[in-house]
């Protein structure tokens, strides 16, 4: 388990980590924590009516529901290929959405 010391909004210590990558993500969680958004949006044309989608990479924790918020009123039209771009640079966080599913368009 890892534990972090602040003291008057300053880390002073972090112990147990086992790495050099988990004392990097101690450091980040406690000063810039982030995490990938995945979530649906709706799609026209296809065989289902929801895409999955996802955060190309993760976005602030203070992002998250202006991410969501956006996500909500967004359609897209099959076909969509898994990895394709839906959105860019989703509320100015760098991140793009990107389609987590081939949809195929029906006829």
């Amino acid at each position: 388990m890892i534990s972090v010391l602040i003291e008057e909004d300053t880390i002073k210590s972090i112990e147990g980590y086992g790495c050099r990558l988990g004392l990097e993500y101690a450091k980040e969680e406690i000063t810039n924590p982030k995490r990938t958004v995945c979530s649906t949006v709706r799609i026209i044309g296809g065989r289902y009516p929801r895409l999955p989608v996802r955060t190309s990479e993760p976005v602030p924790k203070e992002k998250i529901k202006e991410v969501i918020n956006q996500l909500k009123g967004l359609t897209v039209k099959a076909p969509v290929r898994r990895g394709d771009v839906i959105l860019r640079n989703v509320v100015g966080t760098g991140a793009d959405i990107i389609a987590e599913m081939d949809v195929e368009e029906t006829s």
